[in-house]
């Protein structure tokens, strides 16, 4: 009987034990610090219009296009003129551009870069050889859905490369010509931090203006495919 109660008594306090250590565990580790990356929303903004800077800008260049937004104007140094020539060419009702303006800023310093997915879909008997030379210059690829096979049409994928740096709200967004609704435009960052726990992750960044702390003047882009795109 003895024997049964020390062994009983044993096995309690190794469990005890084993208990005790694991707790100690959490404990340390708990109180370790961890990196870990996380993504930053610096800036979700509504494009109003898309223009041209009104006046030359020093380091920019002379084929800027710019994004302007209700907070901020997103000129675009890359990718812009290649953007205005299909959105001009092609018809807009067969364009289809399925995700927002989605950017990223590495170092959160006014410069941002993304891809802008862009579709064009027509019917087969209506695609020209001209059609095909344009898509080919413009790096599209063939990318047809089941649905566009059984109507006997045929797609076109564009991922446009857009690359551009943040200036401030336009001085004349009021007169500009706007969209016939806001689309939204986004710039986020990867940002590593240091914890102990879950509850302590830092407050968000805001976008970094500097140096392009200039407002600026913007013309409207002479086109109406746009307001038709994004609707």
């Amino acid at each position: 009987m003895n024997r049964i109660l020390t062994t009983s008594f044993s096995v309690a306090l190794t469990a005890l034990t084993l208990t005790g250590c694991a707790t100690k565990t959490l404990i340390n580790k708990d109180n370790k610090t961890y990196t870990r990356t996380t993504k930053v929303t610096l800036v979700e903004d509504n494009v109003v219009a898309f223009g041209r800077p009104a006046q030359a800008i020093a380091n920019l260049p002379k084929d800027s296009i710019v994004i302007a937004g209700q907070k901020n104007s997103y000129i675009l140094t890359q990718g812009g003129t290649q953007f205005v020539s299909l959105i001009s060419k092609l018809n807009p009702k067969n364009i289809q551009i399925t995700r927002d303006l989605n950017f990223y800023s590495e170092k959160n310093d006014g410069h941002f870069s993304g891809t802008l997915p862009l579709s064009y879909v027509k019917l087969r008997e209506d695609l020209s050889k001209k059609d095909l030379e344009f898509f080919i210059e413009n790096g599209a690829k063939e990318c047809s859905t089941s649905s566009d096979q059984h109507m006997q049409a045929q797609r076109f994928c564009f991922d446009i490369k857009l690359a551009g740096v943040v200036y401030p709200v336009a001085n004349n967004l009021s007169s500009l010509q706007a969209l016939s609704k806001p689309y939204q435009v986004t710039i986020y960052t990867n940002k590593e931090e240091k914890y102990k726990s879950k509850y302590g992750m830092n407050p968000l960044e805001k976008l970094v203006l500097l140096p392009f702390a200039v407002a600026i003047d913007v013309v409207s882009l002479p086109f109406q495919a746009a307001n038709k795109i994004f609707d």
